[in-house]
């Protein structure tokens, strides 16, 4: 019997190759749409919103302060899910990373979570909606 040898499967490492036709111009538009001026944050920072809001002619910046819930990362149309807790109603907002709306994004405190969605906070109530939070080594450190 004759031995025949295995083909191996031709890889490309880190060469982006170029899509031809629809699919290139969409990945080209979606490449040029990404901001590169947010910050880095996940699912448990908190983070504060900066929203622009159109009233009558005016326009003025709102801040939404919540919890992050969810990301969604699909290139252009990259979102994520804020919850924050107003009179004691939950209150969740969707923002658009891409929006020309969100103004400025803060993370005021990381959050330490071992989940990437994090819909069981609509569930709990009072300390237990708590996030543990992520304590900078520095800081707990005793002075000498």
């Amino acid at each position: 019997m004759a031995t025949t040898k295995k083909k191996k499967k031709k890889r490309s490492k880190g060469v982006q190759v170029r899509l031809k036709g629809l699919m290139g111009r969409v990945a080209l538009v979606e490449k040029q749409m990404i901001r590169t001026d947010l910050p880095v944050y996940k699912s448990g920072d908190t983070v504060r919103v900066h929203a622009r809001i159109k009233e009558g002619e005016k326009e003025r910046i709102q801040i939404f302060e919540g919890t992050v819930i969810a990301r969604s990362n699909r290139g252009a149309s990259r979102s994520f899910v804020v919850r924050k807790i107003s009179h004691g109603v939950g209150v969740e907002r969707i923002f658009l990373e891409t929006s020309p709306k969100i103004a400025k994004l803060e993370v005021v405190q990381e959050g330490r979570v071992r989940r990437a969605k994090l819909y069981y906070l609509r569930d709990l109530e009072g300390k237990a909606a708590r996030v543990e939070r992520e304590i900078e080594a520095h800081a707990a450190a005793p002075k000498a």
